[in-house]
């Protein structure tokens, strides 16, 4: 990771400027997309902090997104609550608006949850539905838009990181169960999640195009974040609110929109913050004793193979 104000050291002195103001060690760290702050109101005891006041920072500059970072418990569990991230549109270079992920690392958090508002473009789903992200897409990556380009920092993680298990297998099992103990299942889903660039929504013919690559919801975050957490060893779990129907079709009238987006994300908020804060208190929080593990982190076996060569890919 190239050091222009988000590398290693900057991190941790952000860090330590946290953890000498509150007491709280957090396990959990917790990213609220557009419309979907409400889970950062839920932690008792709180110790809040204005991004703006947050040395190297960024600023959050999109509606519907507060732009505090909240420290408290959640069901008694200890957590820290982005309420607001940060976008490629927003001018950020990439490791600029994942630089919070690296922070999570060096406050102790072991588990990251992130919420986004996509657009549908799976044909069986619906606005309202929550779709459990089980890979993803990321097409700035294409153009070589990476979070880990420039040169490593073996004090976050390794070169060349495993994808394949982005998305951890015993979370995503633990959200199905706990979704059906809560009478969700006829909206919660599990898909494939798309990243773009934004901010403007997608054409006709960029939605067809990433539906029949494998997507099946498009935004615009998520997935760069999702990267730096599992290169610094973090455990990945990710939803989508599916807040509006991406337009395929040239004859509708139809019209993405971001008041859409905050619109959905209210009306179904109270769901999304309930399988949470329940999924959390459920969570083991030490990787090496994970209750839900079992045939569900078989996908790991997959990045634990030896490279044959080291290709550059």
């Amino acid at each position: 990771m190239a050091d222009k104000g988000y590398g290693y050291e900057e991190c941790e002195a952000t860090a330590d400027w946290l953890l000498a103001r509150t007491g709280v060690r957090p396990a959990v760290g917790i990213v609220c997309g557009s419309g979907l702050g409400g889970l950062a109101d839920m932690l008792k005891d709180q110790v809040a902090f204005n991004y703006e006041d947050i040395p190297n920072f960024p600023q959050s500059t999109v509606h519907g997104h507060a732009g505090r970072l909240v420290f408290g418990t959640l069901k008694g569990r200890l957590c820290v609550c982005m309420q607001g991230r940060f976008h490629l549109y927003e001018g950020y270079p990439v490791q600029k608006i994942t630089l919070p992920i690296r922070i999570f690392k060096l406050l102790g958090v072991d588990t990251v949850m992130l919420t986004n508002a996509a657009g549908g473009l799976n044909r069986d789903f619906q606005v309202g539905d929550i779709m459990i992200i089980k890979d993803h897409l990321n097409l700035p990556g294409f153009a070589g838009v990476n979070p880990l380009s420039g040169p490593n920092d073996e004090r976050f993680g390794v070169r060349f990181p495993c994808m394949s298990d982005a998305y951890d297998g015993a979370l995503r099992q633990m959200a199905m169960h706990v979704g059906r103990e809560l009478g969700y299942g006829d909206f919660l889903k599990e898909g494939v999640y798309c990243v773009l660039g934004g901010p403007s929504f997608e054409t006709i013919a960029e939605s067809r195009m990433l539906h029949k690559l494998g997507a099946d919801a498009v935004g615009m975050s998520t997935a760069h974040e999702v990267i730096v957490a599992r290169h610094c060893g973090m455990r990945v779990f990710a939803l989508s609110l599916i807040t509006n129907q991406a337009v395929m079709d040239y004859d509708s009238e139809a019209k993405a929109n971001h008041e859409e987006v905050l619109e959905t994300g209210t009306r179904r908020a109270a769901q999304l913050e309930r399988l949470v804060s329940t999924m959390v208190t459920k969570m083991e929080l030490n990787n090496n004793n994970n209750n839900y593990a079992g045939d569900a982190d078989r996908g790991t076996l997959a990045c634990q193979r030896k490279p044959m060569s080291l290709l550059s890919r």
